[in-house]
């Protein structure tokens, strides 16, 4: 359900995207403008990005939808 998805300035869908994706996501966390909000939808739980995220500045908040994990991603 679409409505439900935590609203964010930008998107990154890595159930999109062939191979690896943490350059990607790395890359849009570097585009990421101080009060912008990311919402990065995953199909598993990224526990490894929380403490790059951790380590980058950024708070972080998981909710776990029906076929996908979603993280909505901003400056501490």
């Amino acid at each position: 359900m679409q409505s439900s998805l935590p609203t964010a300035d930008r998107v990154i869908d890595v159930r999109d995207i062939e191979g690896e994706p943490f350059s990607d996501i790395i890359d849009a966390l570097d585009d990421l403008g101080a009060e912008e909000t990311l919402r990065l939808t995953a199909p598993f739980e990224p526990v490894p990005l929380y403490g790059v995220l951790d380590g980058k500045g950024f708070d972080h908040e998981t909710t776990e939808g029906e076929d996908a994990f979603h993280v909505l991603i901003q400056s501490a």
